[in-house]
């Protein structure tokens, strides 16, 4: 009986946080190598798949970065990235629709309907919901940079995507946006979801990525931190601790935060279940990003539900 005990301790744990975050929506997003990992990628959908059960509304926006570079490949196209993002001229673009748009985007919302939830599409053969302009970027000399079909969301058609949380349907978007005049974008899949989750005022932003999270020696991968507050985040960047591709990802976490979106959190997505041990557990499995924590560096908010009552515990 002692194994069922503990498994009911843990269901009485995650009680809490189902409760508190019934009805708030989670934006996820998906990508990276467990896009290309049929099991990672099973038991991420099943994790999203349990919070739409439970009560949350999950908005799923991905990316497909790897896939799109094989096909760009296979059809003899030299991918080029300017200060991180893709060089997309017309015949990449077209290759970017075809995988990310719809290949990928069908892809995951059929494996989450085989898995029993409810899914759609909202892909230019659909409902297109992100829209936006070319992006403008800049060299140090101030001359403008040609990124080819690059975007930036600028708009999110929010009562589409509410409506189908409504209706207990999981959303999945493509990172791809339309202009005014109807032209294409490729757009990067962070800088989407950001924008997704600051239109939605979403409750948490997860990051699912290939790295365990905010690690105070980035040496050392059992240096993880649980919790992390804006001043920290600013003197970790400052003295170095955070450096290179984590600085550009950080500052956005940081600057989402002042525009309503409550936390945000950076979760290895190849972990099995990361979802569930994140949002439902009170230690958590990655970072969390937030304003302030507790008194204690790096400890999360307590469980809301009083636990050693509900379990017996002294």
């Amino acid at each position: 009986m002692t194994g069922a005990a503990e498994k009911a301790d843990t269901l009485i744990e995650a009680l809490g946080w189902i409760r508190q975050f019934r009805d708030k929506v989670v934006v996820v997003k998906l990508g990276g190598s467990v896009l290309d990992n049929a099991d990672q990628l099973r038991h991420i959908l099943f994790d999203i798949l349990f919070m739409e059960t439970v009560g949350v509304r999950p908005v799923v926006v991905h990316g497909g970065g790897a896939r799109i570079s094989a096909a760009m490949a296979e059809a003899g196209i030299v991918p080029r990235f300017i200060q991180g993002r893709r060089y997309t001229d017309a015949a990449t673009l077209a290759i970017v629709e075809q995988v990310l748009a719809v290949e990928t985007n069908h892809a995951l919302a059929e494996e989450f309907e085989r898995l029993g939830g409810r899914a759609m599409t909202l892909n230019f053969l659909s409902t297109p919901v992100l829209f936006g302009e070319r992006m403008a970027l800049r060299d140090p000399q101030g001359a403008e940079i040609d990124l080819g079909f690059v975007g930036e969301v600028t708009r999110v058609d929010r009562q589409v995507i509410e409506n189908l949380c409504y209706a207990n349907q999981v959303p999945f978007i493509p990172s791809m946006c339309l202009t005014a005049d109807g032209q294409k974008l490729n757009v990067n899949a962070d800088s989407a979801a950001t924008r997704v989750a600051i239109e939605l005022n979403a409750d948490k932003l997860v990051f699912l990525s290939d790295v365990p999270g905010v690690l105070a020696d980035p040496q050392n991968p059992n240096s993880l931190i649980s919790a992390l507050s804006r001043a920290t985040a600013e003197a970790m960047m400052a003295d170095g601790r955070i450096s290179a591709g984590m600085i550009p990802k950080i500052q956005g976490c940081l600057d989402t935060l002042q525009q309503g979106v409550k936390k945000i959190h950076i979760v290895d997505g190849r972990q099995r279940h990361s979802l569930l041990l994140e949002i439902y557990t009170t230690q958590g499995i990655g970072t969390v990003i937030v304003e302030r924590v507790g008194a204690e560096p790096g400890v999360r908010q307590t469980n809301p539900l009083p636990l050693a009552h509900a379990t017996g515990a002294e």
